[in-house]
């Protein structure tokens, strides 16, 4: 987008004082403050009848608001279902200040630098803003500290805080959890031990990738951990999530009810070239200067942390490699171990690189028993079926389910929507985030012991 004609938008935006009238239709009207990640275009894929179609934009003067730009004009200007979105730019040092004096919306969304996340978080909150924001909200323990005071601020005001868990949308791990809660055919799940959890999930990510069809170009602090966070506070935070809401449906997560075991990091090396490649900057920045090694970058992407939920074992990985190889991407692998029966979600080569959920017996299970528990999906999951794996069976899902990343924060949003219209969210919700951060927090602080 063209410097002029944010400075345009800019001044129009400074001259919307009617923005609070226009929010007595009880539609949702978004204001997006600092976007410097992309999934807070990707927010803004779809449209969607209850929020209104005009978004106000508040942001300093960086490259990141016209990255997050163009893939809004994106979405506006493609041929297939295109958006209509309206943006509304005010771009200036006082960003923060404008938009919580103008209050031209009443649902921000928080996607960018974690550095100033939970500030961002706690400002909005105390001004009266709902919060939909891109995880992590915290990645530091003082930064958990002030998320548990704004979370106790959103009570007090009746407003919703939530975080974007698009990982509940994937049908696999769906579809794993709902068999896991098939007595007959999982069993209970095991106890587990640190070396053979009750359940595992790995998740490995990749610098360079391509977004909406498009080279994805980041930021040059997103290689910054003291403002993107490490991986162990980042990506980790869908995997913990994911262990609460598929071991524990709708079941309060109390921090009592987690015990840390250990937890460890590591770094990636990203050489000059490939610093250019996914950033497009010729040299690093001088607050990367601290983790350069022999000429190359050292970010400390890559985290693991054992716990207890419960008493079950768990453990979480997140893995960030420089680039996939040719024809695959992000990967992930979980199994949940049950009495009866392991479920598995494995995404390698075999499975050309797709999610694939497998059910494989520890006891005489039968391939009537595993279809008898795949009928009780069929009603609500049409088209399920099994086919014969090497260690049990292949869970056929039909393509229509598959809608693919980008697609759930869509899924994500028309959840908030509704706990936006009911005035509240699941009684498991809010204590589950807190105790997910207060884990997450935690491990980062044994990692550097």
């Amino acid at each position: 987008m063209k410097k002029i004609s944010l400075i345009a938008l800019a001044a129009l935006a400074a001259c919307t004082p009617k923005a609070t009238e226009e929010m007595t239709d009880q539609k949702i009207h978004l204001i997006t403050l600092d976007p410097g990640h992309f999934h807070a275009a990707l927010v803004q894929k779809s449209m969607y009848e209850d929020i209104d179609s005009t978004v106000h934009i508040y942001a300093p003067d960086t490259p990141d608001l016209d990255l997050h730009m163009a893939k809004i004009e994106q979405y506006n200007n493609r041929e297939d279902s295109p958006t209509s979105w309206n943006s509304v730019i005010y771009e200036g040092d006082d960003y923060l200040e404008k938009m919580l004096a103008e209050k031209a919306g009443n649902v921000v969304v928080l996607a960018g630098s974690n550095l100033k996340k939970t500030e961002y978080i706690a400002k909005s909150v105390e001004a009266g803003f709902h919060v939909l924001a891109d995880k992590p909200m915290a990645i530091n323990s003082e930064d958990y500290e002030l998320l548990k005071e704004a979370f106790a601020s959103a009570e007090e005001k009746g407003i919703l805080l939530y975080d974007i868990m698009t990982e509940r949308s994937e049908i696999t791990t769906i579809l794993q959890k709902e068999l896991s809660q098939d007595a007959e055919l999982f069993g209970t799940l095991e106890v587990g031990t640190p070396e053979n959890p009750a359940v595992t999930k790995e998740s490995v990510h990749h610098f360079f990738k391509y977004v909406s069809g498009s080279p994805l170009i980041r930021p040059s602090w997103f290689f910054d951990t003291k403002q993107q966070g490490e991986g162990i506070v980042d990506v980790t935070t869908h995997l913990i999530d994911l262990t609460f809401w598929e071991c524990f449906p709708e079941t309060v997560i109390k921090p009592e009810d987690v015990s840390l075991v250990s937890a460890r990091r590591w770094p990636t090396v990203l050489t000059p070239a490939d610093f250019e490649k996914v950033t497009g900057q010729t040299e690093f920045p001088d607050f990367l200067q601290s983790s350069i090694n022999g000429g190359n970058l050292e970010t400390y992407a890559n985290g693991e942390i054992n716990y207890t939920i419960n008493g079950h074992h768990a453990k979480v990985s997140v893995i960030w490699n420089y680039q996939a190889p040719e024809g695959t991407g992000d990967t992930h692998y979980s199994i949940m171990r049950g009495t009866k029966a392991n479920l598995v979600i494995r995404q390698g080569a075999e499975q050309n690189f797709k999610p694939t959920l497998y059910i494989e017996p520890v006891t005489d299970i039968s391939e009537e028993d595993a279809q008898a528990a795949i009928n009780k999906l069929l009603s609500t999951y049409d088209g399920l079926a099994l086919e014969k794996s090497e260690n049990g069976w292949k869970v056929l899902i039909p393509t229509k389910y598959d809608i693919g990343h980008e697609a759930h924060f869509a899924q994500v949003m028309e959840r908030f929507i509704d706990y936006y219209k009911n005035g509240n969210m699941p009684a498991w919700e809010v204590p589950n985030m807190l105790t997910k951060y207060g884990l997450s927090t935690k491990a980062l602080e044994i990692a550097k012991e």
